[in-house]
C-alpha cells in the first residue's frame, strides 16, 4: 500500500485544532496511525466545516495558543461571535461579578461559523453561560433571515447535546449605521430568533436593537467608530448596562417544550430541538 502524503496545510490545520475536537486532527491521527486526541465529538467534515477551518486558521491558532498558556476555567460565561465580540477588550472587567469570562470572538464570523465551531470554541470549555453574537455578517453576505435562525437551532443543539445545563443567550443584533439598508432583515432576524428562544428551556432573547435605535427609529450614530459599523466606548457601556442583568441572573431552568421544525429548502426539515 502506498503511504498516504499528508499535505503540509493539512498538517498546520491539525496542530490548530489538535486540541480541539476538530476533523483534520482525527483525519490526521487516522492516515499516520498517530493515537487519536480524546473528543467529545467529531464534527462531519462538511465542505462547509473544511472551508471555515481554514478561512479562520489564524484565530484558531490564536485560540490555541492563549489556552496552552493559560486554559480558562470551567463554568464560566462564554462569549462568542463576530468582531462586535472580539473587540471588546475589557469583557472580564465589564463582567467581574463571574470569576471566568471567556472572550471568543472572531471578527468577520456569521452565526454559520459559529455553529460549525461550537464544539471548539463553547463545549470545549464547559461553562454555566453561553452568550452569542452573530448573524449580521450573514445577512450582509447575503443569507436570509431563516438561515440564519437554522445556523442558530443548530448552535444550540450542539451545545444542549454536550452542555443540558447551560444556560444560552442570544444577543440581538445591533443596528449599524452601514447597514441600515439591512434593518427590516435584521428586525425579522431578531424576531423569529426572539421567538424560537422562547421555546427553549434556560434560555433568554437580549434585546439591545431597540435601546440602540434612536427616537426617530434609526440608529444611533454617537454609539459607533468612523466606519458606522463597530462600537465605540459609549455603545459597549450601553451593552454592559443591558446584559449585566442578565448575566448576574440566576438560571431558571423549566420543562422542555416539544421540537419546533423548521424547514430548510424544499422539503427538507431541520428539527430545531429547544433544551432537553
Amino acid at each position: 500500500m502506498v503511504p498516504m502524503k499528508i499535505p503540509k496545510s493539512l498538517l498546520s490545520l491539525s496542530a490548530v485544532l489538535g486540541l480541539s475536537l476538530g476533523f483534520a486532527g482525527a483525519a490526521l491521527a487516522q492516515a499516520t496511525g498517530a493515537p487519536q486526541a480524546p473528543a467529545l465529538a467529531t464534527p462531519t467534515a462538511s465542505p462547509d466545516y473544511l472551508a471555515a477551518v481554514t478561512r479562520w486558521q489564524a484565530s484558531l491558532t490564536a485560540f490555541a495558543t492563549a489556552d496552552k498558556e493559560r486554559l480558562p476555567g470551567t463554568d464560566g460565561v462564554l462569549f462568542v461571535g463576530s468582531s462586535t465580540i472580539r473587540f471588546w477588550t475589557h469583557l472580564a472587567q465589564d463582567f467581574r461579578q463571574s470569576p471566568v469570562v471567556i472572550n471568543r470572538g472572531f471578527g468577520g464570523s456569521t452565526m454559520a461559523d459559529c455553529s460549525l465551531f461550537t464544539r471548539e470554541l463553547v463545549v470545549r470549555y464547559r461553562p454555566r453561560h453561553v452568550l452569542v453574537y452573530a448573524g449580521d455578517n450573514d445577512l450582509a453576505e447575503g443569507r436570509t433571515p431563516r438561515q440564519v435562525l437554522e445556523s442558530f437551532a443548530q448552535f444550540v443543539n450542539t451545545v444542549r447535546t454536550e452542555l443540558p445545563d447551560a444556560r444560552i443567550s442570544y444577543i440581538s443584533i445591533k443596528p449599524s449605521p452601514s447597514r441600515e439598508a439591512l434593518l427590516p432583515k435584521i428586525r425579522v432576524t431578531n424576531d423569529i430568533i426572539a421567538a424560537y428562544v422562547r421555546t427553549m428551556a434556560n434560555g433568554e432573547y437580549i434585546d439591545i436593537f431597540t435601546p440602540m435605535l434612536g427616537a426617530d427609529g434609526r440608529p444611533r450614530g454617537e454609539l459607533f467608530l468612523g466606519d458606522r459599523l463597530h462600537m465605540n466606548e459609549a455603545g459597549y457601556r450601553l451593552w454592559q448596562s443591558v446584559i449585566s442583568a442578565h448575566v448576574t441572573a440566576p438560571a431558571t431552568l423549566a420543562a422542555s417544550p416539544a421540537p419546533q421544525p423548521v424547514q430548510s429548502g424544499p422539503g427538507v426539515p431541520v428539527a430545531i430541538s429547544p433544551a432537553p
